[in-house]
């Protein structure tokens, strides 16, 4: 009985902690409004971009994005403009160099 209630809790903790997006078209469907920035130094947020769901974890910057919004576990509308965006990211080629550099901007992405 507790194999399986150790079974359970890490499932659990596996789906919460999968950070799967969904590009919406539409600003207001989306949960977050996104600016991709120019420079490491002027992002929120440092996003590797998985190739595959299993990888992607946790509210760290490791994203995998999926087709369908019903399978995401947030939403984002990309902008062009900085001044309109909740949350600026830049793409990092590393997933090593992922992560946050604003933390206070990490409740965004919580769901």
């Amino acid at each position: 009985m507790k194999i399986i209630l150790v079974i359970l809790t890490f499932l659990v903790c596996v789906r919460a902690s999968a950070q799967k997006v969904y590009e919406s078209r539409y600003e207001s469907t989306a949960d977050v409004v996104v600016h991709v920035v120019d420079y490491e130094s002027l992002a929120d947020l440092l996003v590797y971009k998985e190739d595959y769901e299993s990888k992607a974890r946790g509210n760290e910057g490791n994203w995998y994005f999926t087709t369908y919004e019903s399978k995401a576990d947030i939403s984002v509308y990309f902008t062009n403009y900085s001044s309109k965006a909740d949350l600026k990211i830049y793409y990092v080629d590393y997933e090593s160099k992922a992560g946050w550099r604003n933390s206070s901007k990490k409740s965004l992405l919580e769901n």
